[in-house]
């Protein structure tokens, strides 16, 4: 397996990529073709984080994680990747011998969706957790403007490739990448969809992205 480690907003260090090398690859006993594998180590107020993506054929594996302790960062993103592969380790293995080219796939290969993390100043943070405008008493006269400055600050940005696949890979991917929601064109209807989970009920939900059919 190839193996990349980056480190942010500190030095490298020969221990800890040694010990993340040594964590990757247990996914070995789990997958018979682990492609590459890039692991994201950065220091941000005080906390650890860990970002962990391993490839394996057409199916892409993330941990996600953070604590005091970089060692112990690691950790636990490899506890969510190796969690999600005990669940699936028979299902990858099945996709593995029918992996299949999709006659758009093309087409699919230069549609990319932009994923952005942000966070909201602590101002504005304050004022979601406030009533609603709407119960407020409305103001005598507009507050002078302020000057304009950003709204948010983006945390982290990454590209999502849409690839075609049925509603159940779909979910399957969401999960082996350790995420809410996933991105994918529907094998049957071609039509672009998010599948993601409800936090109210723990199941899934589908959004279809379509075009309107022309007018006249």
């Amino acid at each position: 397996m190839q193996l990349n480690i980056t480190f942010r907003q500190f030095g490298s260090s020969d221990s800890l990529k040694e010990y993340a090398k040594e964590k990757v690859e247990r996914v070995n006993k789990y997958l018979d073709r682990a492609g590459e594998a890039h692991v994201v180590l950065s220091l941000e107020r005080h906390l650890h984080h860990a970002e962990i993506t391993i490839h394996s054929g057409s199916w892409v594996l993330r941990g996600r994680e953070k604590s005091a302790d970089m060692y112990a960062s690691i950790d636990l993103a490899m506890d969510k990747i190796e969690a999600q592969l005990r669940k699936y380790k028979e299902k990858i293995k099945n996709h593995h011998g029918r992996e299949r080219v999709h006659h758009r796939q093309e087409l699919v290969n230069n549609l990319k969706v932009r994923h952005k993390v942000f966070e909201l100043p602590e101002e504005l943070q304050e004022e979601a957790a406030e009533a609603p405008a709407a119960q407020q008493p409305a103001p005598s006269a507009p507050a002078p403007a302020a000057p304009e400055q950003p709204a948010h600050r983006i945390v982290r940005t990454s590209e999502i490739t849409v690839k075609p696949m049925s509603v159940d890979e779909a979910v399957m991917q969401m999960n082996l990448m350790n995420q809410d929601f996933y991105v994918f064109q529907h094998t049957t209807t071609h039509e672009v969809c998010v599948v993601y989970r409800r936090k109210e009920d723990g199941q899934y939900g589908l959004i279809g992205v379509h075009a309107p059919p022309n007018a006249g």
